[in-house]
């Protein structure tokens, strides 16, 4: 991979000389020391595994992401002003390299009780996006730093994000972006030792802009271990809205949901105020947002490393020219090893430390979204030297079927599964998962004796084929030092790690240590009953799949799975990354034939559309989830066998979140279409003009005209087709069409 991320040399840094104000707040050793876990011995381990991470120097990662060289930019040149007239404050500004975008950083110092506050305002095409939000951090024993600040430094620079992607929507990314420093420090105060200071780092790329905050090791700390030490209670980071934005949120039950719910439309101000009742929603990332006549933003975050996943809510304005009821803050997951009787402590590490990345992407249209690649950007490049062993491709799959074997019973034996091994080779995919159920219970060193993991792998690696295996979170835990040896040792190719549903500081660093345990052992990982992804695929390639979503298993014991979520999805879950949502359901039933049911579930909406999402669901790993029976004689299987489940670039054509999405993606010279539309018939026309010169083959997989009645009935047909052509489609009642495009010549 090639990282590109050197500072512009000679760019001018603006620095004021002010006063300066001691205000201590370093921690006594009883106020550091973290609860012992007194509920489980796996609390216990995980907590242990945070401080070791916390004693260690940085990780490989982040030391590769401090070091690593870069080219300037031959982007517009950053934005950057110094301070206003003395009493009035002062600001600083970074701005896209085309100029739409500017991420201004500002200090309130003129407005009643809130003199020195820290805030940012974004605008678009040079209109607001979000007004003048706060940025602040509570730190444990100490006032919220940032709220009483002045600007002391703002270093512009600029740089490139260039490299390969293993997987992803594109191959190679090369985004240019703006960037600046700006650093801030409390007032003079005489007696209370050096001020504290606050640095937030911003990039402005074409379509996002992102910024985090980095705490520095006080002045004079001369290696004492307290007052190098990082105790966050809260990030105060604020969203205020120009207006009422439509969003589209995922509200949750808790910090530990598996983040498998609905993406609701709502209002901005619903999540301040319902009815006239305070209300405080738990929103997980990313939440799109609509402002009227102005743009599409939604809000994500990336590198979470040290830190735990951000939520938002809503909350009470706290200072005047807020408009409370368009307001949105966030929440970091908190600690869960820290006994009720304790404060909340939801983040400690060593000092410096940086937050998360906090990302807002922008776009014109929501299909312009679906081809950004910044949460990737954001994360530091691989630390893997030998990637030779991580290949995405396709699966085949017998949980979500109730593994149906050849004399269509349920058979989660060694022979049963061998027969899934058998329709992966005829059918041309590389892998098959043995999901749950193979093991000895609570020990994942050890297969059952109905299951006998080690002579499947022999079995299907006679046929070309590679397994992956399926472990729960808990034991994985307590057990993977053992374990992925082992399987190693099996040749297992990957494991998908179930159950996980926690995002704290603790959850955060074992996906992390997994996936360094699992490279070191050339195993994949798929992360399931997860928060959704932030990246950490561009560090750790290995790890190619996240579940994180409402997926197709809800079809088998409800309707929440159905052509509206499935509309709603390219546009908010799969903006944060991988999406292992399982399509593939040939049991295609209307609304009012459709039955909730475990063997050979049915699934809501055509057989057309199931085909189209393996194009709009970028998963790396990509399972194809019904019974081999249900594919065999159906000629548009074939579409399944020739898709890809990585992509060289991606086209967002047109959509609205729940109602139809287009996405085209290019493998090699071929392009590959994926149309939905809702439960209403629609018509749309799709322009070619991101073909290349020729002429091309359409292979078109589209609904019969009775699919509305006869969801199952699917058309195949050619035409040949120029990139000044547009192709004219209808899409039946929760319809789709999946195109392949290849060159004639």
């Amino acid at each position: 991979m090639n990282v590109s991320k050197i500072d512009c040399k000679g760019t001018p840094t603006i620095k004021l000389e002010l006063s300066s104000e001691a205000l201590s707040a370093i921690p006594s050793p009883s106020q550091c020391q973290t609860a012992p876990c007194r509920e489980t011995g796996l609390r216990y381990a995980t907590s242990v595994l945070l401080i070791a991470s916390i004693l260690l120097p940085q990780t490989a990662a982040h030391a590769q992401t401090a070091a690593a060289p870069a080219l300037k930019s031959p982007a517009a040149a950053p934005s950057a002003t110094g301070p206003a007239t003395p009493g009035m404050g002062t600001s600083t500004a970074v701005t896209s390299p085309d100029q739409r975008l500017q991420l201004k950083f500002s200090v309130l110092d003129t407005v009643p009780d809130t003199s020195g506050r820290l805030v940012y305002s974004v605008l678009y095409n040079g209109k607001p996006l979000l007004e003048d939000s706060g940025l602040s951090l509570k730190l444990a024993g100490a006032p919220p730093l940032g709220e009483n600040v002045r600007i002391t430094e703002a270093t512009p620079s600029s740089g490139v994000d260039d490299y390969d992607q293993i997987s992803g929507t594109a191959s190679h990314v090369h985004d240019a972006y703006n960037s600046i420093t700006v650093t801030v420090s409390e007032p003079d105060n005489p007696g209370r030792g050096t001020p504290r200071t606050l640095s937030i780092e911003a990039r402005a790329y074409n379509g996002a802009v992102a910024f985090r905050y980095v705490v520095p090791e006080p002045p004079g700390a001369n290696g004492q271990y307290y007052q190098r030490m990082l105790r966050l209670e809260e990030e105060r980071t604020q969203f205020n809205f120009d207006r009422d934005a439509s969003t589209w949120a995922l509200e949750l039950p808790n910090f530990r949901s598996a983040y498998e719910s609905e993406f609701i439309p709502l209002s901005i101000s619903a999540f301040s105020s319902q009815g006239g009742a305070p209300t405080r929603l738990l929103v997980g990332l990313p939440l799109l947002t609509h402002i009227p006549g102005q743009a599409w933003l939604a809000i994500t975050e990336a590198d979470l490393e040290t830190n735990s996943v951000m939520y938002l809510t809503g909350g009470p304005a706290d200072f005047p020219s807020q408009k409370a009821q368009f307001h949105l803050q966030t929440v970091v997951a908190p600690r869960f090893d820290d006994p009720p009787s304790d404060p909340s402590i939801a983040v400690i590490g060593r000092l410096p430390h940086h937050s998360a990345w906090r990302v807002l992407e922008v776009a014109d249209t929501p299909a312009a979204l679906t081809e950004l690649n910044v949460v990737n950007d954001l994360n530091p490049p691989s630390v893997l030297t030998d990637t030779s062993w991580i290949h995405p491709g396709k699966s085949a799959w017998g949980w979500w079927n109730g593994n149906a074997g050849a004399d269509g019973k349920s058979a989660n034996t060694t022979a049963g599964l061998e027969y899934f091994v058998d329709f992966a080779a005829a059918s041309g995919f590389p892998y098959m998962l043995v999901d749950g159920g193979w093991s000895e219970p609570d020990d994942i060193t050890k297969p059952n004796s109905r299951v006998d993991v080690p002579a499947i792998v022999q079995y299907a690696a006679a046929k070309n084929v590679k397994v992956w295996i399926w472990t729960h979170y808990t034991p994985t835990v307590l057990q993977m030092d053992a374990a992925f040896p082992i399987y190693e040792k099996w040749g297992v190719a990957g494991v998908k790690i179930d159950f996980i549903q926690r995002g704290d500081q603790t959850g955060i660093e074992w996906y992390y240590r997994a996936a360094r345990l699992a490279a070191a052992h050339h195993l994949m990982l798929d992360y399931h009953g997860t928060t959704t992804p932030w990246g950490i695929s561009r560090t750790y390639p290995n790890v190619m799949g996240y579940e994180g979503v409402l997926g197709m298993e809800n079809s088998k014991w409800s309707t929440r799975d159905n052509p509206v979520s499935h509309t709603t999805l390219p546009f908010t879950r799969m903006l944060s990354g991988p999406m292992d949502y399982t399509p593939g359901g040939f049991g295609n039933a209307t609304e009012e034939t459709f039955v909730a049911r475990n063997f050979r579930p049915m699934v809501l909406g055509t057989r057309a559309q199931q085909l189209a999402l393996y194009v709009l669901y970028f998963a790396p790993i990509q399972m194809v989830a019904d019974a081999p029976a249900a594919y065999q004689g159906q000629p548009e299987f074939q579409f399944i066998k020739d898709v890809p489940a990585t992509w060289d670039e991606t086209r967002g054509l047109q959509g609205k979140p729940g109602e139809s999405a287009t996405i085209a993606r290019r493998s090699g010279h071929d392009w590959f279409i994926g149309s939905i539309s809702n439960w209403t018939p629609r018509d749309i026309a799709i322009p070619l003009n991101f073909l290349g010169p020729g002429k091309y083959t359409a292979e078109i997989y589209r609904d019969a005209n009775d699919a509305d009645q006869n969801p199952q009935h699917v058309t195949i047909e050619k035409k040949s087709v120029r990139q000044s052509d547009t192709l004219a489609l209808h899409l039946a009642s929760g319809g789709g069409a999946a195109i392949r495009l290849r060159p004639a010549s």
